[in-house]
């Protein structure tokens, strides 16, 4: 039972769990929110006695005496692309664990409206993370300046980010076209833009020429909406096996092949990229490469979340693995694609 006189926990205040400690209010204030400051018994103690009097810092109040605001912003190109979904989860559980709000902007894959987005926000918010950026490097680097970034999927020298290593995987995917026949693949490619678009194609050409198979380049393609046009050109170009830049585009593609006969993989095989939500129970169901994007937004929050901090940084870049998932899209080499290409060898 509470004691007469005692605080009620909507009550309770730094000062209250200060007077319990023993220490000044500084002190308590540096245990719960820059804890690298303090001694480990000091920051365990502050906190048993904040839990046991059922203290709750308030953000406005804190935000009036530190300057900052306890809120950060995630920043992404399309709010219903499937690919951002674990993104947005993972972001705002771990700053919510942390004690920080989370702001969703969606820049609409649009230059100009990320640009604005970054300008505006060092007024609201502490720091950003941010994906599919549309901005050049020398852009991002001038924004890092004004504010604490870490950007997904993209390197640059002197900001922090966290990519997801997707080199290794489509080498493997090629390499698993290849064990099943295939020698004439075309890689259909994101936005002119996109700095994994380019990693991919580079890897893929890389690997293509270690194999000793072909490999085009065609696009760009942007979205859904484009699998039709990038399945056709697929078609054109005689390719047997097709790698998409993402599973959007991939699915896409799928019901083009559909609607004109082409069955998958029986007359040509699909591969996509991402494993988003859908990818293992479209039509056939997609072979993709799988990246842990939950994981992705743990470590690129925590990364941010811990600069905020004052807090030394074990590395200014991470990477994250991917890796080849096999599913029905894919098969051996049509026979008669598969006779042509040795005919073509032999002459």
């Amino acid at each position: 039972m509470r004691r007469r006189g005692e605080a009620t926990k909507s009550m309770v205040t730094i000062s209250d769990v200060a007077k319990a400690v023993g220490v000044a209010t500084s002190t308590v204030s540096r245990a719960l929110t820059q804890p690298g400051r303090v001694s480990e018994i000091m920051r365990k103690r502050v906190e048993s006695v904040a839990i046991e009097l059922g203290y709750s810092p308030n953000p406005q109040a804190r935000s009036l005496t530190s300057g900052r605001t306890q809120s950060m912003a995630l920043l992404i190109p399309g709010a219903t692309n499937p690919y951002f979904f674990d993104l947005i989860r993972g972001t705002q559980t771990e700053a919510k664990v942390r004690g920080y709000r989370h702001m969703l902007v969606d820049t609409e894959a649009s230059a100009e409206i990320e640009a604005t987005a970054l300008a505006e926000l060092p007024r609201v918010v502490d720091g950003v993370v941010l994906t599919g950026s549309r901005l050049t490097d020398s852009q991002l680097l001038e924004v890092s300046r004004r504010i604490p970034l870490v950007v997904v999927n993209r390197e640059i020298e002197g900001v922090q980010s966290v990519v997801v290593d997707t080199s290794a995987a489509v080498a493997q995917a090629l390499t698993y076209l290849a064990s099943l026949g295939h020698t004439r693949t075309v890689f259909l490619g994101g936005p002119s833009d996109s700095w994994s678009s380019r990693r991919r194609w580079e890897a893929l050409q890389r690997a293509a020429a270690q194999l000793k198979i072909d490999c085009v380049h065609i696009g760009p393609y942007m979205d859904m909406q484009s699998g039709a046009a990038a399945a056709d050109a697929a078609l054109h170009h005689g390719a047997t096996a097709c790698l998409f830049f993402n599973d959007m585009l991939a699915i896409g593609a799928l019901r083009r092949f559909a609607e004109r006969g082409v069955v998958v993989p029986r007359d040509i095989s699909v591969v996509g990229c991402d494993d988003i939500f859908g990818a293992d129970f479209c039509n056939p169901p997609l072979t993709t490469l799988t990246a842990p994007i939950d994981q992705v937004a743990r470590i690129a929050t925590d990364m941010l979340l811990t600069r905020l901090l004052g807090l030394p940084l074990p590395r200014q870049h991470e990477k994250v693995s991917a890796h080849l998932t096999v599913r029905q899209s894919t098969g051996t080499v049509p026979t008669k694609a598969r006779r042509r290409s040795e005919a073509v060898r032999r002459a």
